[in-house]
Parts: C-alpha cells; structure tokens; sequence
C-alpha cells in the first residue's frame, strides 16, 4: 500500500474520533479554575473581605457554564443517535446541488446547498457537513444553519444550508462520499456518520481583468446585422437549393437526382454585407513535456488560463453579434444548458494537450477571435498568422502573470507567521527561483513579438 494511501485511510478513519483540539483545551482551563477555586487557603493569609465573595461568584459561573457545555454535549449525543437510528430506518441521506452566482461583480462563483431531511437540531449545538471527491479528498466542513418548514405546518422538517465552495483547480469534480457532524457549542465533541453520495460538479471559471478588442464576424449565417466589409457566405459544394426557373443547368446536382429525382441546384460562394456571428476559439495547446503539466506550476497556469478565456468569452457575449464558442476538445455537456452555461463548462473541463496545435485548431477564414498561451509554439503562431489579416483578433494570455506578488512581502509573512496554506501561494514563494519562470518568460517575449510583426490585431492578458 503506497503512503498516499495510508495517509487517505488515516484521515478517513479519524473522522470517526470524536475528540478535537478543543477537547484539550478546555480541559486544561477546567483544570486551572478549579484549582483556582477550590484551593484551600493558607491560615497565615488575611483574606481581604472580598474574596469569598469573588471565589463564589466565579464557583456558580464555572458550575452555570459547566452544566450549559454538559447539556450542549448530551443533547450532541442524542442527536446523532436519532440520526443514525432515522438514517437506517427511513434510509435518508445528504442532498446536495450546485449554483453559480455572482459576488461583487465577478460572475461564476460556486456555492453548495445542502438539505438532510428528519433532523434533530443539538441543543445549543451544530449539524455540518463535508464532501469526499476525486481521489480521496475533501472540503472543509459547511454547516446547515436554517430550517426547511413543513407544508402548512410549524414542524421542521429538514435542515439545510449554503455555503461557498473553493476549490484548488477551474474543472470537473466526482463525488464519492460525505460526512455528517454533529458537534456541541464549544467544538468539544464530534460526531461523524458517513453518507454515500455520488455525482459530479464543476468549479466554472470566474471574470478577471479584460481587454475589449474591436471585432467584427467573418461568418454570417443570417442576414441580421450590416456591416462595413463585405464578408464570404457559404456556397459551392456546401449550400444547395431547389431548381428554379432562370438556374444555370450546368449547377445541377445530378447526383442527388439520381437518388430521389429531385432537381436541385449548387449556391455559387459570394460575398454578403450582413454578417452574424462571431466565432471564438481557444487553444489549450502546450509545447511542452507531458510530465510537467501535472505540477503544480502549470496546474495554476491552467486555472489562469480558463478564467481569461472565460472573460474574453463574456466579454464577446455583450456584442450584438451571437457568439459561438468552437471546442477544442470533445467534451459531452448536457443539452438543456444556455450557450452560455456549455461553453463555462467545456471552459472549465478542457486541459493541456498535445494533440493539436493552434494551427490545426483555428479556422483563419471564418474564426474572428483566438486565444492562446504563453506554451504555444512561436513557430506554429508564426506560420498561423501568415493566414490571418487584420481583421483577426489574437489574445496572448500570459500565464506567468498568476505568480505576481510583492516578493519581499511574501517572505517576510513567511517568516513571522504561518506558511501559506493553498497551492498559489506556495508557489508563488518559489517562483523566482524556478528555472519554469526563464522559460515561460522567454517565449511569453517570443510570442508577443511574433504577434507584433504580424497584421492581426491582438491583446495580451
């Protein structure tokens, strides 16, 4: 069995262990006030008028508090044997779904409802929860605060909450299990039941600082909006009609006559001053080796990747053009969902890869606006850009840019306080001495150069 296994086993099964820290802690001030107050006093002392008063007081504080943490504990303890016994006989269990909503203007954050039915709330104490994904991991615990009323009725009949979910990386997430806890008023005790829980969920991408590019479609579809340059239409070979009276004979499709005798003809390819979307590519392709895009530097990469991808994608949306995101990557996303809602999804699912490079990806003809990133090849951006004119947009994501911080400032806070906790700011720590950042920095320096001697029109983000 390999360590991260056994460190998975061990964390799972101590879940079950219904001591925290504040068990310990409390039991240290406990055994310090009484001490304190049942001490006997030394006969040679002279006791000021005062103090018995204050010893008695504190002694019917301690006791009041006392019988408040033991109730809250018991109370704690009936709870969560009504749940297990509930649980086995009404065979319930943790419901949980997922929204997106948007905090302080920045759209896409991720929140978790939860509900747990036939519940029975600890006196002055509390029910939480936690998620088990992926390969074994877990999210930090959410409480179920309010009080789902029955119908017509003043009875309770679940519990649930919201909370905000963070996680480390812009992606699909599985579902493979959960925890219910029962805890009393001062933390002292926890009480776990496991629950079976399966499903999937997203972390969709959120807006970051955005750059608005003139862009106008290259590819009409409907006869909607004017514009000033004319445009080419689908034609020859690809759009048919009927024949009709005036049609050169020579455009006949004889071949689909000869299957249902129906007589139709070739649309000749022409130019057409109405244009109506806008088509918007991204490319996740990474010239670089395989064994480094599971570290943590390009993991955080990605993440700051998807979330401008996302921004320039929103930011196209406000146009009055419709906008149509072309995948890179085949990805299945359920068909009820907006445009909007699919392209965040394949956003957030897609990753670096190998297998097609931009210039197999991006179609110069009919594409109006390409993101790429800093692990694009420069030579295949140069030969894609001998293909592309003005009227292209070109977004160069500087992938770097997630490790900025004020260097001597982080060091310090690493020094005096506690060593940051979350991936980015571990490496955020490392990333001047790593030899990543030389390179990254060099073709980010090679690609904007390329992007600057062409015709396109581009940004860097």
């Amino acid at each position: 069995m390999k360590w991260r296994q056994i460190k998975w086993y061990i964390r799972y099964y101590a879940q079950y262990f219904p001591f925290t820290i504040n068990t310990l802690l409390c039991g240290v001030a406990v055994y310090i006030s009484f001490r304190l107050l049942y001490q006997p006093l030394v006969t040679n002392d002279d006791p000021t008028a005062t103090r018995p008063f204050l010893i008695l007081m504190g002694k019917i504080a301690l006791w009041f508090v006392t019988g408040l943490v033991v109730l809250s504990i018991v109370s704690t303890f009936v709870s969560w044997l009504y749940y297990l016994w509930i649980r086995k006989k009404n065979n319930i269990s943790l419901q949980v779904n997922f929204t997106t909503e948007s905090i302080q203007g920045k759209k896409n954050k991720l929140f978790l409802n939860a509900l747990l039915e036939g519940v029975q709330r600890p006196l002055l104490g509390f029910v939480k929860g936690r998620l088990i994904y992926d390969d074994h991991n877990m999210t930090g615990k959410f409480s179920l605060l309010s009080n789902k009323r029955k119908e017509k009725s003043i009875l309770r009949a679940a519990i649930a909450g919201k909370s905000r979910i963070e996680l480390p990386d812009v992606r699909e997430y599985q579902l493979k299990g959960s925890f219910v806890y029962f805890e009393d008023m001062l933390h002292l005790f926890s009480f776990a039941a496991s629950q079976p829980l399966a499903g999937s969920f997203y972390q969709p991408p959120v807006l970051a600082k955005d750059e608005d590019k003139d862009v106008y479609p290259k590819q009409t579809e409907s006869m909607d909006v004017r514009i000033e340059q004319l445009r080419r239409v689908e034609g020859e070979y690809h759009n048919y009609k009927d024949f009709e009276s005036g049609d050169d004979v020579r455009r006949i499709v004889w071949k689909v006559y000869a299957k249902n005798r129906d007589l139709v003809v070739r649309v000749p390819e022409m130019f057409e001053p109405y244009a109506s979307h806008l088509y918007f590519y991204a490319s996740f392709y990474a010239a670089t080796r395989r064994q480094w895009l599971s570290e943590g530097y390009f993991k955080e990469m990605l993440n700051y990747y998807k979330n401008s991808v996302w921004t320039v994608y929103d930011t196209l949306s406000k146009k009055e053009w419709a906008l149509r995101y072309i995948p890179e990557q085949e990805l299945h996303v359920p068909e009820h969902l907006t445009e909007a809602e699919k392209s965040a999804r394949i956003i957030s699912n897609s990753d670096w890869q190998h297998d097609r490079s931009p210039l197999q990806y991006f179609n110069a003809r009919k594409g109006a606006v390409l993101c790429i990133s800093s692990l694009t090849d420069v030579g295949e951006l140069q030969s894609l850009l001998s293909q592309c004119d003005a009227t292209t947009v070109i977004y160069l994501v500087k992938v770097s840019n997630v490790f900025k911080h004020f260097v001597a400032w982080n060091w310090l806070k690493r020094l005096i306080f506690l060593p940051p906790k979350d991936r980015l700011n571990r490496l955020r720590t490392k990333w001047v001495f790593s030899p990543t950042r030389l390179q990254i920095q060099k073709r980010e320096k090679e690609l904007e150069k390329a992007l600057k001697e062409s015709e396109v029109t581009y940004g860097v983000l």
